[in-house]
């Protein structure tokens, strides 16, 4: 027995340390670098106390980027679980080439988000355009991309493309958890096809539903590849999200001790509305 047990801390242990070197260590050296004045590279830094939490409050480039990162992440989330779900409930239906729809569903999430980013990137500036001309339309002619008022649209296009590959797997897994034997008891009693889906399914892949919402709104937040392959930001500051204000400004623009107070209040931000969003759906699960 003390033998296993040993076998079990030499697994664990480890990893404790690995995980609190590449990750704890430097998250805490962060919150520490907050509350100085170190631009990042130099050799001397002063303590300041909270002035960098004080002064992001009066910082219209750190409200703009919230308030287009909120806006993004509510989007892309609920779009996100809404077509997932549809695929699910198709996928999992008995149709013909069921797998071979299955894989090309899944498709968008082996790619990178770079590459995929970097593609559309391409399709919105040269090939849409063209067909957009040929079908007449001024709108559709334009790069979205370049639209100071419409360019988080187009990101918000590409990143639920990308990011409903994982959920339709997720809810695809959920529905193949429900016995079939409730939908042939619903079937007798005349259940119609909505009666089926709103009283059967829904509440039987409530826990799936709540996994899906958490993870779609936690890494809608936290996105910054794509912007930087679609549109880096721009144009001006319409689309630059959080993530990446906090890279171009402590690693770009000299404040790196600025942004990672940026940073704390962001994590415990993100932390908040997960934990929210955790109790509000796991609450909805057990009334349903």
């Amino acid at each position: 027995m003390a033998r296993r047990r040993a076998a079990f801390y030499w697994m664990t242990i480890p990893a404790v340390v690995l995980f609190f070197l590449f990750h704890t260590f430097p998250a805490l050296q962060g919150v520490y670098y907050s509350f100085t004045n170190w631009n990042g590279f130099g050799d001397h830094y002063d303590f300041i106390g909270f002035k960098n939490y004080y002064y992001l409050f009066q910082d219209s480039n750190v409200w703009n980027a919230y308030g287009f990162t909120f806006k993004f992440a509510v989007v892309a989330t609920i779009f996100i679980n809404l077509i997932s779900l549809l695929i699910a409930l198709g996928l999992n239906a008995s149709i013909k080439a069921r797998n071979f729809f299955r894989a090309v569903y899944f498709l968008p999430n082996i790619l990178s988000v770079l590459i995929v980013g970097y593609i559309f990137n391409y399709l919105f500036s040269n090939v849409f355009p063209i067909w957009g001309a040929h079908l007449g339309s001024d709108t559709l002619a334009g790069n979205i991309l370049g639209n100071e008022k419409f360019a988080w649209l187009g990101v918000s296009f590409v990143a639920v493309w990308q990011g409903i590959a994982f959920n339709t797997i997720l809810y695809l897994s959920g529905l193949q958890t429900i016995p079939t034997d409730i939908y042939e008891a619903s079937n007798l009693d005349g259940a119609s096809k909505w009666q089926e889906f709103w009283k059967i399914t829904f509440p039987m892949i409530a826990p799936f539903f709540t996994i899906n919402m958490v993870l779609a709104m936690k890494n809608s937040l936290m996105v910054f590849d794509l912007i930087v392959a679609l549109t880096n930001g721009g144009p001006g500051r319409a689309t630059q999200s959080i993530s990446h204000l906090i890279y171009t400004g402590g690693f770009e623009g000299g404040e790196f001790a600025y942004q990672s107070a940026n940073s704390v209040i962001y994590f415990i931000v993100i932390a908040l509305i997960s934990i929210i969003q955790i109790r509000f759906l796991q609450r909805r699960e057990t009334d349903m």
